[in-house]
């Protein structure tokens, strides 16, 4: 069984403006590296993803796969807020009124090929190769191995507390910088990843993070993939041990998918703060092709 992680660029590009960038990270369950690089367009990730997976593996998408509301907020991207927000994690709105709606389409495309997409009521089968939505941010204070025990690392955006332009670059790059040290050090965690195994994660630790905006996300695109990778095996191998499902009682769309985020979660961060073996179990249960 192998992980594989998308940090999807959510707009798909037009004729005049080209789609953004979006990371790609797959990796054996030994936590060695087996492919990674970027794709452009909805076109270029499908192609490599279903070039890559075989069926038994888990994919995690850091994008809006189910979108049924017209407006709004989803219950998933609510409860990222309840659970996560003493970490300042939360998370932007989606509902059909957006813009940006790629993961939809990626979501569609997979399944046309046999792929099923998964609200986490069943676990991870053999005879195919299932995905869900994930959010790097809730892996990063999720997750006690990186140590983000106070608040999420500001790697993304500019820290608001900086007024130079200048300082807020290169405080981001440093954040990045430590993040990935601490991503570093997994090659000891479970389940184990090794940036080191593949040439091209391998330079996220081996060069500084650059400053400057176009380099800097597309580095930073790799990293989340890494993350999403990641999230994708917690699940994959150890499912409610080291994640919850958010979102789980939402309303389904017309074919029954239940828009969810799947998430890696200490105690305090589950519902009630529940252990592991009282989180309930979810009713509804997706069909599969």
């Amino acid at each position: 069984m192998n992980y594989i992680g998308v940090d999807l660029a959510w707009g798909e590009g037009t004729v005049a403006k080209a789609a953004k960038e979006s990371g790609l990270v797959c990796f054996a369950a030994s936590g060695t590296i087996l492919g990674a690089g970027w794709g452009r367009g909805i076109d270029a990730v499908a192609r490599w993803l279903l070039h890559t997976a075989s069926p038994g593996d888990v994919v995690a998408i850091d994008a809006p796969l189910v979108v049924a509301n017209p407006t709004g907020i989803r219950e998933c991207e609510r409860e990222v807020a309840q659970r996560y927000g003493r970490w300042q994690v939360y998370a932007n709105p989606s509902n059909l009124g957006r813009p940006w709606l790629g993961g939809v389409t990626l979501r569609q495309r997979l399944e046309l090929a046999g792929w099923a997409y998964t609200d986490g009521s069943q676990p991870p089968r053999v005879d195919l190769v299932q995905f869900f939505e994930c959010y790097p941010y809730t892996t990063l204070v999720g997750a006690a191995e990186l140590g983000y025990e106070i608040e999420r690392p500001r790697y993304k955006r500019f820290n608001p507390a900086l007024s130079d332009t200048a300082a807020k670059r290169a405080f981001r790059a440093s954040e990045c910088d430590e993040l990935l040290r601490r991503m570093s050090r997994l090659t000891a965690a479970r389940p184990p990843l090794d940036l080191r195994s593949h040439p091209v994660t391998a330079q996220l630790l081996d060069e500084p993070s650059p400053v400057l905006d176009i380099p800097y996300k597309h580095r930073e695109d790799l990293l989340d993939a890494a993350l999403c990778a990641w999230t994708a095996a917690m699940w994959g191998e150890y499912r409610f041990e080291r994640c919850q499902v958010l979102g789980g009682d939402d309303a389904p769309d017309d074919q029954g998918r239940v828009p969810v985020i799947i998430a890696p979660a200490r105690p305090e961060q589950r519902k009630g703060g529940m252990p592991v073996h009282a989180q309930p179990r979810l009713s509804h249960v997706q069909e599969h092709p």
